[in-house]
């Protein structure tokens, strides 16, 4: 059982980086594309929510692809980060009390990406850069 889930691992990081990313695009889509249509939707993008939207859309673009994989993930873990402190701590102590368990956990699925790499399923791995 043990040597089973060790031998798919790898497999399931891949997993994680692939809906890490098109669970964060949907930020991007929906500030700087409309779609889906939501509170967030028709933000200025030389605004910080329409620049954070660039960057979800990019980023997460990228490192659904698995391309350059490790930078992007450290950039986006710095802007979750920055997320969480600017907008939801700001707010009460607790995540659970100021909306940010999102924000923060993306930083640490991001940050933990930047170490771990973009796993087999990626254009990284194709290209010898994983």
């Amino acid at each position: 059982m043990i040597s089973t889930l060790n031998r798919l691992a790898p497999h399931v990081l891949s997993l994680l980086r692939i809906m890490s990313a098109l669970l964060l695009l949907q930020h991007g889509t929906t500030k700087v594309l409309g779609f889906p249509v939501t509170q967030m939707t028709g933000v200025s993008l030389t605004s910080m929510p329409g620049i954070a939207g660039l960057i979800e859309l990019i980023g997460g673009a990228l490192l659904l692809i698995g391309l350059f994989s490790r930078p992007v993930a450290f950039i986006l873990a710095g802007m979750t980060a920055v997320a969480y402190f600017l907008v939801h701590a700001p707010q009460a102590f607790h995540p659970i009390v100021n909306g940010g368990e999102l924000a923060a956990l993306y930083c640490f699925v991001f940050f933990y990406l930047v170490f771990a790499g973009p796993g087999p399923w990626s254009v990284d791995k194709l290209l010898g850069k994983a």
